[in-house]
């Protein structure tokens, strides 16, 4: 859980130390520094910095969490579960710009990836059933909310789909 600046900063100082412990021939510890390195390499690419994302957004300091997500070069080398908050997060940021074509975009992708909890999932298919709503595609909406509704989630989303189907009964009596 470090920004990318962060991790250069440690891996230069990781390298430095390696060329020192090669110099001195304690080649175990070389051996060491070597698997850190290669260690957060990985991290980088692996889980970027989609967890400090996470807390900046529940922090409210949605440019800081955006400017974290953007720090993501290539999000398809994360992995599949930090690939599903990091398109549920990106959503939620496009939400707040009203950017509903690009929120709606990345629900998409969010809602193909494994998620840490089941309400975290229904939480996506609800983003996406309120985007469908605005869009008065009243079928997808249905979709989205039967598909959540399966799913085991806690009372708050069950609140939310059930406000989601009173405004599908309303279209549906007019």
């Amino acid at each position: 859980m470090m920004t990318t600046k962060a991790r250069l900063g440690v891996l230069v100082i990781a390298l430095i130390l390696f060329v020192w412990t090669l110099y001195n021939q304690t080649y175990e510890v070389s051996a060491m520094v070597a698997l850190g390195m290669v260690l957060l390499i990985a991290g980088y690419y692996r889980d970027g910095t989609v967890v400090l994302a996470a807390r900046a957004y529940k922090a409210q300091n949605y440019s800081r969490a955006e400017q974290l997500l953007k720090e993501v070069k290539n999000p398809d080398r994360l992995r599949k579960k930090r690939r599903g908050y990091y398109e549920f997060l990106y959503g939620n940021i496009e939400l707040k710009r009203q950017n509903l074509a690009e929120a709606e975009r990345h629900f998409q992708i969010a809602s193909k990836f494994s998620l840490g909890t089941e309400n975290d999932k229904a939480l996506v298919l609800v983003q996406l059933a309120n985007l469908n709503l605005a869009k008065k595609d009243y079928a997808r909406v249905r979709a989205y909310t039967d598909k959540a509704r399966s799913l085991k989630t806690t009372s708050r989303v069950k609140s939310i789909i059930d406000k989601i189907d009173i405004e599908l009964q309303k279209h549906d009596g007019k």
